[in-house]
């Protein structure tokens, strides 16, 4: 299996890169528009995490710039009626966090944006989905060697009692002043502050 690929970007188009590694092999990749959106121009060195995807009629790459945006790729393809058409047109129109607390949050508003999910499809997903990517809500940046803080702190949230959205809120609050310097000092401002 491909996981990675590192090299020069040769071309780039509105579902497609064109990828060369130093060996010489062209690799083409489907990436979501936000992915597209952060590569460097053609030209420019790139490094994708890719995901291979094998069916009955086709094998396609897909690459995202971070391994938590794969990892929501996967976790969509599981669910019933999401293939990777939907799960790219899904991660096009919404970042990797934004898509998760969709899910999380069950908003189906939010999910029909998305060409090709209507009303119900959009529960289905969102209830098929809401537990697999909660972990996925919250990508802390990584600053002064912490990183992974927040979602810990939601996580300690929610065993306290609190909701995931009641969590998810106070860790983001906390988050817009400054990331605190350890997990514990987070969930103790959110804790004051809710």
């Amino acid at each position: 299996m491909i996981s990675r690929l590192q090299g020069k970007l040769l071309s780039r188009n509105v579902t497609c890169v064109e990828i060369e590694t130093s060996g010489g092999v062209v690799y083409e990749v489907e990436v979501p528009l936000t992915v597209l959106q952060r590569l460097p121009s053609p030209g420019g060195s790139v490094e994708l995490r890719t995901l291979q995807v094998v069916t009955e009629s086709s094998v396609a790459l897909y690459g995202f710039s971070h391994g938590h945006e794969r990892l929501l790729f996967q976790r969509l393809l599981t669910a019933t009626g999401v293939g990777a058409k939907l799960a790219l047109a899904m991660m096009s129109t919404y970042s990797a966090e934004r898509l998760a607390r969709a899910l999380v949050e069950k908003d189906s508003t939010a999910l029909q944006q998305v060409s090709g999910i209507g009303k119900k499809k959009a529960e289905k997903i969102a209830l098929d989905l809401a537990d697999k990517v909660a972990d996925l809500v919250i990508v802390t940046p990584v600053v002064d060697g912490v990183a992974g803080g927040a979602q810990e702190a939601v996580q300690a949230l929610v065993t306290l009692g609190y909701s995931f959205s009641v969590a998810d809120a106070a860790v983001r609050a906390i988050l817009e002043d400054g990331v605190p310097d350890s997990t514990e000092e987070l969930v103790r401002r959110a804790l004051s502050a809710t």
